[in-house]
């Protein structure tokens, strides 16, 4: 590459760098990286450290530093949404409303928001990320998941420095990047499941994360300037509390979720996933048809299952060996009933 080439790229990412809102020293220390640059051009330092800046400016400037979206603070929205989205769960839903609640009155007086981080607690399948969901549309928020499951270094969260080679930010600011606002929700999934040698550590980052005193200034190892979090409303989910440190555990308020009948999975089944599930196999509503009485056989397909998943797979199963049997020309439609139900029931 050329002396002048360089000099060019050198001009586009000061552009860059004058273009966006970024704090002042933040934006200093780049103009200073820039100006440094230009004196070594011409050099053999100076493609390496082209490409290094270059990747540098590119993440630092797609931050959303300054840019927050609008939220939805209306109660009677929020509620009508959990009821869209969820079933029965009236003291979970009680729970996100007094949440709500609590950031409405704050941010009416203008008082940075110190509401407890929600915390879903419960069996696989019992509706923790789908209720995380349903938080961020009650809110109008932007929502991103970070799944901990496996997770076993916490450079994972906090990013690598950018003197390593090919470092790059971690999750959290990618996450950031990728809402385009400073204010989404944050799914931390599955906290419990982060990997054992590492757990301690990982724990001490969540602790960074999730304590209001210390994430306004929360330093990602790559960006290595302190980003304000304390806007980000952050869920966590766990199976249970066994593996959660203690130090993280007292910042959360914990919402056990319970686990489901045989009527409440009848009735989420019939009147919220058959519609759902025929919906999206491109069926007419009216081509499946189900007696009452064979949704026991749905709903405990093999014994009792404290989730969901499982019954969302047989109903979708059954919807698409029908889909099948109309595009092959051998029915319209089916009522399925005590004689005929085993039939279309997956194996």
């Amino acid at each position: 590459m050329e002396g002048q080439d360089t000099l060019k790229i050198i001009s586009n990412l000061r552009e860059q760098v004058n273009g966006v809102s970024l704090p002042p020293e933040l934006k200093g220390r780049l103009i200073v990286r820039l100006e440094r640059l230009e004196r070594i051009v011409g050099t053999p330092l100076a493609f390496e450290e082209l490409d290094r800046t270059a990747n540098y400016i590119d993440w630092t400037v797609s931050l959303p530093w300054t840019k927050p979206g609008d939220d939805i603070l209306d109660l009677e929205y929020a509620k009508k949404i959990l009821d869209k989205n969820h079933f029965g769960l009236e003291d979970m839903k009680d729970r996100i409303l007094e949440f709500i609640s609590v950031i409405k009155l704050n941010k009416e007086k203008g008082n940075r928001t110190k509401s407890p981080i929600l915390s879903f607690v419960g069996l696989a399948g019992t509706g923790k990320t789908t209720v995380a969901y349903s938080v961020a549309e009650a809110l109008g928020k932007k929502f991103y998941r970070i799944p901990f499951g496996g997770m076993g270094d916490p450079q994972e969260l906090r990013g690598q420095s950018k003197v390593v080679p090919e470092a790059e930010p971690g999750r959290v600011m990618k996450a950031l990047k990728s809402v385009n606002v400073k204010n989404p929700v944050i799914l931390l999934d599955e906290i419990d499941r982060v990997d054992e040698e590492k757990r301690a550590t990982i724990m001490g980052v969540l602790v960074e994360l999730l304590d209001p005193e210390q994430n306004v200034n929360f330093v990602d190892h790559y960006i290595d300037y302190p980003f304000d979090l304390s806007e980000v409303l952050f869920i966590t989910t766990g199976n249970n509390t066994t593996n959660i440190a203690t130090a993280v555990l007292d910042r959360l308020e914990v919402i056990h979720m319970p686990s489901y009948t045989d009527d409440q999975k009848i009735n989420i089944g019939k009147n919220y996933m058959l519609p759902k599930v025929i919906a999206q196999s491109g069926l007419p509503k009216e081509a499946v048809i189900l007696d009452d009485n064979v949704w026991i056989n749905i709903v405990r397909p093999l014994g009792f299952d404290a989730g969901m998943r499982t019954l969302e797979r047989t109903i979708d199963g059954i919807v698409r060996k029908v889909a099948r049997e109309v595009v092959e020309g051998k029915l319209t439609g089916i009522h399925l009933t005590d004689q005929n139900i085993k039939q279309y029931l997956p194996r």
